[in-house]
Parts: structure tokens; sequence; C-alpha cells
């Protein structure tokens, strides 16, 4: 097996420490009644004690940047007695009886699920050993282990002060029986959750030790790049593979299987850069070579007027609306998107004739060893797969093309190879997230009162392909979430359902919220549309439809009253509202914006109102939201992915832009804190950007603006 420098993985570490210890996790009740001790238990999230007294929590998630490195070691050390100090990290492998989601039914990180899942469960293991680590104590000293307390990795007798490190105790403590219930600390017991401590990644980050994929070496390692062909189906027409090898450090050329795509390797990336450019490939374009963004949509456009499968149904919208004072229907477009981390993807590979070592920042490390096993031949149980921290994913590495794609060049070659996509193949050749179009119509009484309402979701299903069983009768619950019949809002007759088409060469993916970041900003604009309709003040509007659901209620009037909601603007200034339940969690967001004569839209603040349950750690949901939210704006303001002769028209981030320094509004976040559940943090600040960003640009301008990106649709007109 290769290596890593291990030193500079301080945070990742992939080594067992060896000796005798202590090795407990959550306990499957299927798995559990044949185990003898603590070795033989089948964990979901477990601890590891060694002899020294070191504590490593194996991550049952990966950390792409949403803090679940710092936050679930918070949630282990708060019920193991000791500090964040006193705990490392060590990826988890890939083991589906060991370290599936809840949530997701995989072992995947997304879908803002981490801590939610791992809430409980580490929590519990915590708990587990540190009741384990007492009873060994007690049973040493022949003393009830109620008169002894942990403390700091050490256990203590408080009536005569002796005292045990977790080391001295492990050997004892792993011949004691795993309990099957414990008790956990009542959150005013809480020492760690709800408090700001430092994250553990941010030194490493800071002082560039820290091993992203894109960072991973080996002794004897190649570097390759490739080039995929531009239109989905199409195969290698041509190609000078001598002039490439021409270029000094040049190593190899490589075709995949099937011709779709082609790899220099190279000694650096350098060379395999400049062999791919002297490769000078040529491409047999296929049949979805026609394809474009106008044949798309009117595809859609087509589809959008049949009837669909129904999502959510309470009463007769269309009756209502049929009766109604005041009608209202209007069509709203999302485009496709690309992820574009500032890390492109990229996997380090070593493909033997016994099995494969993986290096890369996965979502999904059980899919990635399978994707490696499907290309080589080999059994999934002979590949090693190290999941390393990702710069940047927003969902694109919960696919696994790359890693195909990657083993399918390494098994024709000796050496290890890190394959390298450059920012244009990664931006041409993601899985986007769906271009969407909604038809959405809604009915008012003489009041002005939403009486019923009905939402019809066209696009792609990433749900059918990602995870089949979970696309039944096809309905994609996915595509549905958060739009009408899944609000916080009261309304009497609602009616959703959703319509799929696959794009032709075109794949889809998820995408930082994927349905509720399309559906919030259908069902939050169209609710301001209601409230002009009805000439009532927004928020008030809202408030109205939210007197049943409090926690939703707060949000809204806590971000009304924090922001100044209705005290005057300067001229060409305006603030839009949007309230959402999403991911689990509550917020409500008010963005103020000034448009300017040219019709140049630019953010100037935003204040957000989150109830998310209980919190492990208040500054990483602050965060969280404003990356979500800068992230959001950016995307509402500029990023579409368009085709022509079925080619990606973007390639970097010159015309596929992100929100700039300078660009970026002042964002302020209050959260209310509970002891309810955790709820999702991740995608919540992305979700909100665009409704709230359009509703202000209405109150400013007059103009309803139903199509993203926002972009230069002003100052076209």
């Amino acid at each position: 097996m290769g290596h890593i420098d291990l030193s500079r993985r301080a945070l990742v570490k992939t080594a067992i420490v060896g000796g005798a210890g202590l090795m407990l996790g959550l306990r499957l009740p299927s798995l559990a009644r044949g185990a003898q001790n603590p070795p033989d238990f089948a964990p979901n999230a477990f601890i590891k004690i060694d002899e020294a007294g070191t504590i490593t929590l194996i991550m049952p998630h990966v950390e792409v940047g949403q803090g679940i490195f710092t936050a679930a070691a918070m949630l282990i050390a708060e019920e193991l007695e000791v500090g964040l100090d006193q705990v490392k990290l060590e990826a988890a492998p890939p083991d589906l009886s060991k370290y599936v989601d809840p949530l997701l039914g995989d072992q995947a990180t997304g879908g803002s699920t981490s801590v939610r899942a791992d809430w409980k469960r580490l929590r519990e293991a915590g708990a587990a050993v540190r009741v384990m680590l007492i009873a060994a104590a007690a049973k040493q000293w022949k003393v009830d282990p109620a008169t002894c307390k942990a403390d700091r990795g050490t256990v203590v007798h408080i009536p005569t002060k002796r005292s045990l490190t977790y080391g001295a105790l492990t050997a004892a403590a792993a011949t004691l029986p795993v309990p099957d219930k414990v008790t956990l600390k009542a959150p005013a017991d809480f020492k760690l959750i709800g408090t700001s401590p430092k994250r553990l990644d941010t030194p490493s980050k800071v002082n560039g030790t820290a091993i992203y994929g894109i960072d991973a070496k080996l002794p004897g390692m190649k570097i390759g790049t490739l080039a995929i062909s531009p239109v989905k189906g199409g195969k290698i027409a041509s190609m000078n593979e001598a002039a490439a090898k021409s270029i000094p450090g040049v190593r190899a050329v490589l075709k995949l299987d099937d011709g779709s795509a082609v790899a220099v390797i190279g000694d650096h990336m350098w060379a395999a850069k400049q062999g791919l450019e002297r490769l000078a490939v040529t491409w047999a374009s296929g049949a979805n070579a026609a394809v474009n963004t106008k044949s798309l949509v009117a595809a859609m456009d087509k589809a959008s007027q049949n009837a669909g499968v129904v999502g959510k149904r309470v009463g007769d919208p269309e009756d209502a609306i049929a009766k109604a004072a005041t009608k209202l229907s209007a069509i709203y477009e999302l485009p496709f998107l690309s992820h574009a981390p500032m890390e492109p993807v990229n996997c380090l590979i070593h493909v033997r004739p016994d099995g494969a070592e993986v290096w890369t920042g996965t979502q999904v490390p059980v899919r990635t060893q399978n994707a490696v096993a499907k290309m080589t031949g080999l059994k999934p149980e002979t590949i090693v797969v190290n999941t390393l921290i990702s710069g940047g994913a927003f969902g694109r590495r919960l696919d696994i093309d790359m890693v195909e794609i990657s083993a399918g060049f390494a098994k024709q070659v000796p050496y290890p190879v890190k394959m390298v996509w450059t920012r244009e193949e990664d931006v041409q050749h993601d899985y986007y997230r769906p271009h969407y179009y909604d038809r959405i119509a809604g009915g008012l009484d003489a009041s002005g009162k939403l009486i019923g309402w009905t939402h019809r979701v066209t696009g792609s299903s990433v749900m059918a392909r990602w995870a089949p069983e979970a696309f039944v009768n096809g309905l994609d619950p996915d595509a549905v979430e958060a739009g009408v019949g899944d609000t916080p809002y009261d309304v009497p007759a609602e009616h959703s359902e959703y319509v799929r088409l696959e794009p032709d060469g075109v794949n889809t993916g998820w995408w930082r919220g994927v349905g509720p970041t399309h559906n919030l900003f259908v069902i939050e604009s169209f609710v301001d549309e209601l409230a002009a309709a009805a000439k009532q003040d927004p928020v008030a509007y809202r408030a109205a439809m939210l007197q049943k659901n409090p926690r939703a209620l707060a949000c809204l009037k806590l971000a009304a009253e924090k922001s100044g909601w209705g005290t005057p603007l300067p001229a060409g200034q305006g603030r839009g509202v949007e309230v959402q339940f999403a991911f689990g969690t509550y917020i409500a967001t008010v963005l103020e914006v000034e448009v300017t004569p040219q019709g140049e839209i630019m953010p100037r603040r935003v204040v957000v109102a989150v109830d998310c349950g209980s919190v492990v750690n208040p500054d990483t949901v602050e965060a969280q939201i404003q990356g979500g939210m800068i992230l959001g704006l950016g995307t509402a303001l500029y990023n579409e992915i368009t085709f022509a002769d079925g080619r990606v028209e973007q390639s970097n981030f010159h015309d596929y832009r992100t929100l700039r320094m300078n660009e970026a509004p002042k964002i302020e976040v209050y959260q209310i804190r509970n002891d309810e559940e955790p709820g999702g943090i991740g995608e919540t600040g992305t979700a909100a950007a665009s409704p709230a960003l359009g509703n202000a640009i209405f109150a400013a301008t007059g103009r309803r603006l139903r199509r993203l990106p926002f972009g230069s649709q002003l100052q076209a007109s």
C-alpha cells in the first residue's frame, strides 16, 4: 500500500492506532445478539480509546466545509466528559453495516442531515463509553459506580478522590457488557453543546497543512489530466498521440474502453496539460449534437401542459380557484446549475492485480469503492478508500463519475495516478442541478385570503437515478419538497404534481438544496404575487397564514423586527421577505437590494432569523447561513448552464461567476434557541437567497422576475 505523509493529516488520519484498547459503537440490534465482547460489536459511529488514553472518533460523515468534524466531536465529547482537545478524528472506511446515515439510507454526507443523523447516536456512543469506564473503575475499587464521575479523561471516586485515566481502564472496560440503554445529559447540563469552540479543522486549513484530494501524493505517482467528449455520448474521432508524447515528461496517452474520454499522464500536471493540448483530439459528437437550451426549454413547456403524478393534495383547489374573486397564474423557470467547487474534482488511485487504493474527497465512500470494483473487476473488499476533506462539494461528490473515469485510466498502468480535472472539464462535464419549469396558480377570496393553489413541477429526476428505491410510482419526492402542499402555511385547498422529463444529452445530480432551492423560489415569489394582488403587506400576508405554525411565525416576526421592516428606504431600494421550512429548519429572511437606474442589482443587507431546534455550535450555524446565502445570491444573479450544439457554453469563472467580495451584502443571523430535535443548516441559506432577492427587486422596481438568473434582465429592459 502507498502512503500519504500522515503527519500532515492530523485531522483525517487513516492509520489504525495499535495496541490493546476499547472499541465501542452503537450496536445494531440484528448483530449485537451474537457479540461476546466489544470488538465484536457492529457499530454505527464509534469511539476508540487506546492504552495511552488517545480518544479517536471514527467519523461517520465527511468534512466538506460544513463543520461536521467539530460538531460530531462535540457530541461525543459532551457525553464522554472530555474536551475537544482530547478527541482525534479518523475517517470511516466504506461499511454499510456501520456507517449508514439513517436519514439517507446510505453511507453518505448530504441533504443537511449530518447533525440530525448524529445528534442521538453519537451522544449515545459517548455516554455508553463513559458508563463502561466508570463501571470498570468502580469494579477495581470495589465501590458503587454512583460514587464515581468522569472528568476530562479520568474517572474519579468522589469520596476518596482516587482517579484512573481512561487509558488505564480500557482493558478492563473492554470485558464489560455494553449497556443497552444509557441516560443522556439534559440540555441544562451541557458543557460543550450550544457553545462555539473554534473549529478543529481551521488551523490546518489556515497554515496549509490540510490535505485535500488534490494535494494527495504517493511515491512514484504520476499525474494525469483528461478530455471528455464535449457532447454526451460522443467518441474520439482522431488524435495526435505522437505529438502529445513529444512533450518532455509525458508518460502515456490512455483512452477509456468506450472511447468517451482520453487522458495524458505525465510526471507533473504541466506536462500532462501541455500533452493534452498537443494531442489535438477531435470528436464524433453522436446523437446529442443538436441539443440546445432553446429546444430543451420548449420540450419542458410542452411537457408541463400535461398532468403529472400527484405529490400532495388537500381539498379541492381547482374548484376553489374557479370560484375565487381573484385568480392568478404564473410560470417560473430555473436553469441548469454547475457546482463549480474551488477544488475541481480529482482522484488518486493505485490499481494492482490484488486490489486498489483510492485517495479522494467523496461524499459516498461505499459508492466510491463499488465504482472502482465495477471499472477494474476487483472485489470491493480488496479496495481501500481513503476519504479526504474536500475544497467544496455542494453535492457534486455525491456522484462517482470522477472515480469511475479515474479507475478506467489507472487500471491501464502499473503506477499510482492522480487524475485532475481542469476547471473547464469540471464545469462542462458536471452533473447539473436540473432545469425546472413550474406552473403555479392560486385563487383569493374577496378579502384577499388564499383559498386554494396548485403547482406543477416539470424537470429531471435526480432521485430516479441516484436512489431509485425512493422514486415510487413516478414521483420524485425531492422535486416537490417545499412546494405547494409542503409549506408552513395554512391553506385550505392545495395540490402539487410532478412531470418527469429527462433532457437529452445532460446529466443531472444533487446541488446544494435541489428541490427546496427551486421550489422556494417559486412558492415564495408567488406568495408575494398573492400579497400584491390582495393589496396587503408581504409580511402581514404571510403572518396571517402562519397562525397555526408558531415556530415559523416567530422567525418571521424576528426577521421583520431586526430588519426594520416597514421603515422607508431610498428610491431604487426595496426589501423582500421569504419564509421557509426545509431540511427540518425554519427560517425567515429579509433582504434589502438596490437597483441602479442602469438595472444593476446590488444586494445590500440580509437579515435571517433561524430556528433549527437544538444547536450544537452557534458559530457554525451562522457561518453556514452566511456561506449559503453568498452562494445563493451569486447563483440567483449570474449562474446558468446553457447548451449549444450539444455542448456546454460555460467553462470557467469568467462566464460562470460567483458573488465577489465587493458585492457581498452585510448578513445578520439571529438564532431562536430551543430544545427541539436539530434541523439541517447547510442548505437553508442557499435556498432562501433567490426568493428573498426576487421579492426585494419587485419592491424596488415593481417588476416581477420569474426566471433565474436575474442577471441582466433589468438592464436589458
